[in-house]
């Protein structure tokens, strides 16, 4: 057994005895107090056996369990959130994973390969500054809209049956499609490190999760991270064309998760890393918006409406979780 499993196996166990417990609490207006009793004596003596179970085979392979069974149960205090939140709404790329750089290598092959065999002296798509600018949060189709107006190029639209060697708006986006899929085939796409420990910590203090990306390939991306068992919905490109969703800074993708949550952005916190999503969280009400700016600027996200500013979301754990 690798270490990678025997830490999954100890977090659902973990998670399964804390969810018997919630379901003994539920049941306390039904079962008489001495049947409470007797249930509750059991799952203690079941967590302590189970952990001493774990902690044996741990010393015997030589692992050190992060998802120990006996953890506290996280509060919403120890997962740095105010009591009123009841769920958490994270943007994929830059908050969880590092999806963010694999996007922007995918669109400068596309645009520079395209700008090279036009005549005249475009500059090239800038990964950092276009992106941000011209495509996140933006559908992919309109990504290129976009991009190509900052450059001063028309294309005929096309239709979404072209194939990615038509020199199409429809074309450049199947292009760019399928050199995201080589990339994330090839090099894949990582969970950032606090990511996978955070989502697991706000499962089992009970609360609930989205997802909220302009990309088509959110699942694919969040399978690939590993994190797509810890999310319960997520709202992505497809959502955001079939609803017509506005794009960031307006606040319609995340009152699109809160409504598929079916909670209020003032129960809600928003987790943001560009200053166009904390102005969108802020805008639309949440309880919270928590900026994760790993370079620097927060004084950019607190003037955007940012209550915290965190490096990666870890950091708003108590150090019992850590």
């Amino acid at each position: 057994m690798t270490a990678l499993d025997l830490d999954e196996l100890s977090a659902r166990w973990r998670l399964a005895l804390n969810t018997a417990q919630d379901a003994v609490r539920a049941a306390e207006i039904y079962l008489p107090a001495d049947e409470q009793h007797a249930r509750r004596v059991e799952l203690s003596a079941e967590r302590k056996e189970t952990a001493r179970l774990l902690d044996a085979i741990a010393r015997e392979e030589h692992v050190a369990l992060v998802h120990r069974v006996t953890l506290p149960r996280p509060s919403r205090r120890m997962l740095g959130l105010a009591q009123e939140v009841d769920a958490c709404v994270f943007e994929l790329e830059g908050v969880l994973t590092g999806a963010a750089a694999v996007h922007a290598a995918a669109w400068a092959e596309t645009f520079d390969e395209l700008l090279l065999k036009r005549s005249g002296s475009y500059a090239p798509f800038n990964p950092r500054t276009d992106y941000e600018r011209y495509i996140h949060g933006r559908p992919r189709i309109d990504g290129v809209r976009a991009f190509l107006a900052s450059r001063g190029i028309s294309l005929p639209e096309g239709a979404h049956s072209d194939p990615p060697t038509a020199e199409t708006v429809h074309g450049l986006a199947e292009r760019k499609n399928l050199a995201l899929l080589r990339r994330l085939a090839a090099e894949g796409v990582n969970a950032h490190a606090g990511a996978r420990h955070y989502l697991e910590a706000i499962r089992d203090a009970g609360l609930h999760s989205a997802v909220v990306s302009a990309s088509a390939n959110t699942s694919a991306i969040l399978e690939r991270a590993g994190l797509d068992r810890l999310v319960d919905i997520r709202v992505d490109g497809t959502a955001i064309v079939s609803e017509r969703l506005r794009g960031w800074p307006a606040p319609d993708v995340l009152l699109a998760a809160c409504r598929r949550l079916d909670v209020p952005p003032r129960h809600a916190a928003a987790f943001e890393t560009l200053a166009t999503g904390v102005a969108a969280g802020h805008s639309a009400g949440f309880r919270e918006v928590v900026a994760v700016e790993r370079h620097g600027g927060s004084e950019t996200m607190r003037r955007e409406g940012a209550d915290v500013v965190v490096r990666d979301l870890d950091e708003l754990l108590d150090p019992a979780l850590r």
